[in-house]
């Protein structure tokens, strides 16, 4: 039997969050607000992780990068209940990763163009 990743762990756990009211769990009451809110709270932590990487290319400090780290965390989980509340698990993207892996960013990008 294998182990679950976290990332299985979390798409478990934010399915299961669709089910919870709005005022015992945070990412229920995300989903409740709906996407618009959650792509407010995406943008933010966006914003947070390019304050944090300025912070850290100015003092190169292991608290700001640790810093960083922490504000990554939470724009990952932030995206994540965005694809549970859509309906597309964490897998649906590492598969997309897999698939990209090894291809040249710019030969991928004119696949998209074309």
């Amino acid at each position: 039997m294998s182990q679950k990743t976290i990332l299985q762990q979390l798409d478990e756990v934010l399915a299961a969050r669709k089910d919870e009211a709005a005022d015992k769990s945070y990412v229920a009451s995300l989903y409740a607000k709906g996407t618009e809110k959650i792509l407010k709270k995406i943008a933010e932590e966006s914003l947070e992780v390019a304050m944090a990487a300025k912070d850290h290319d100015n003092s190169q400090s292991e608290q700001d990068k640790e810093h960083l780290i922490y504000e990554v965390t939470d724009l990952w989980f932030h995206s994540l209940v965005l694809l549970a509340h859509k309906d597309i698990s964490s897998e649906a993207i590492t598969k997309e990763l897999q698939r990209r892996f090894g291809l040249s960013g710019h030969d991928e990008k004119a696949s998209r163009d074309a």
